[in-house]
């Protein structure tokens, strides 16, 4: 998973805002970044987060995946029916919070129906998760190594060893949680948008300074 590539939108977030006929002094009163800070991310001189991705985005009303590849690929997609998306290996879009790291695929079609990531779940615990997530639609997720504990606020915990899967109203409150020392890798496919999902993980996410390393969950008798 953090072989993957790092989100990179500087390029694209230029395109954009020279499109528009702004100013990097104008995103900066949009967004409450600085003019300096606006500058390195559009030169890919930093590194962008979840929380600056988020109020990008939200600031310049575009949709997350607006922020990746080029204009001609974004009209491309947006007028095609007859779609298709290849990630080669290592090629997903890559975000990483205290939780868990996660590479989404086919990222360059816009307005797609599903979400597919790949998922290296690290939180060990509830408390180190954080507050459960809930967002509109269906969610199947499909356990590659380890095993997986899936909590929600409405069924007791699901626990899925490789191999194993479940599909579930994501509307309700979930959490995964590694079970054991080994790596767990799922497969996860959703039909909320990638801006939401952002969303979500960014408001949902405690800061990573306020870890503690809760303890590992295990399986009740």
């Amino acid at each position: 998973m953090r072989s993957g590539l790092q989100l990179k939108p500087g390029a694209a977030l230029k395109s954009i805002r020279t499109e528009r006929g702004l100013t990097l002094a104008d995103v900066s009163k949009l967004t409450g970044f600085t003019v300096s800070t606006l500058s390195k991310i559009e030169n890919d001189k930093v590194d962008v987060t979840v929380d600056k991705l988020l109020r990008i985005t939200l600031a310049l009303e575009v949709n997350a995946a607006d922020l990746f590849g080029t204009v001609a690929v974004r009209k491309n997609t947006e007028t095609s029916s007859m779609r298709r998306s290849i990630t080669r290996a290592g090629e997903g879009k890559s975000v990483s919070v205290q939780n868990g790291h996660y590479s989404y695929h086919a990222f360059d079609i816009l307005n797609k129906n599903l979400t597919p990531i790949i998922g290296e779940v690290t939180a060990k615990s509830l408390d180190e998760f954080g507050d459960f997530h809930r967002h509109v639609g269906e969610e199947f997720v499909y356990v590659l190594e380890g095993e997986l504990a899936l909590y929600t606020d409405v069924y007791a915990p699901a626990y899925l060893s490789a191999g194993d899967s479940i599909y579930f109203d994501s509307s309700m409150g979930h959490a995964y949680v590694a079970v054991g020392d080994a790596s767990c890798r799922i497969v996860s496919v959703f039909t909320t948008s990638e801006s939401d999902i952002l969303q979500m993980i960014q408001s949902s996410a405690k800061p990573i300074s306020a870890l503690s390393g809760g303890s590992k969950t295990k399986k009740s008798a």
